[in-house]
């Protein structure tokens, strides 16, 4: 018997937004399809980003929104620490499109991946879902819990 692969398992019909939606409709389709995390796409289906529970979070230490650290030199202000992070939190916290919240180019698996394969990529990076993609386009999505029961036989 051949190996499963992830087309064998993955929701072919996943819910998923445009980039240039609100984050209230977002918020909407977290919660009606109750998903931790949608897919982000562009006309013709192809992936831009994704957008989880997580990234709608302000955790403890992004809340307090600080400078980074800095020294003066010479009169000029040079930062310690990258001043992108920063700019990455203040566009979060004030996001009003999903392109403000998502998070760009996310990790994938493809179609003819194998299911161990799509196992360890989530086991290892702690995601609870990939975007499944053929040549730059989503065709689907895998879960923990679908790799879980196909590795189990349940699938």
């Amino acid at each position: 018997m051949a190996e499963q692969t992830v087309a064998d398992i993955m929701d072919r019909d996943p819910v998923s937004i445009s980039p240039g939606e609100s984050v209230q409709s977002l918020i909407r389709l977290l919660r009606t399809h109750e998903l931790p995390g949608i897919p982000v796409v562009t006309d013709g289906d192809r992936l831009v980003g994704i957008v989880t529970e997580s990234d709608l979070i302000l955790r403890e230490d992004d809340a307090d929104l600080h400078l980074p650290h800095y020294f003066e030199l010479f009169g000029a202000v040079v930062f310690i620490e990258p001043i992108k992070h920063l700019e990455d939190k203040l566009r979060k916290a004030f996001a009003n499109k999903v392109s403000d919240m998502m998070t760009p180019d996310p990790l994938t698996i493809g179609p003819d991946a194998s299911v161990h394969e799509a196992a360890r990529m989530i086991s290892s990076t702690g995601h609870n879902r990939l975007p499944v993609v053929r040549d730059g386009r989503l065709v689907g999505v895998v879960t923990r819990v679908d790799c879980l029961a196909a590795l189990s036989g349940g699938g």
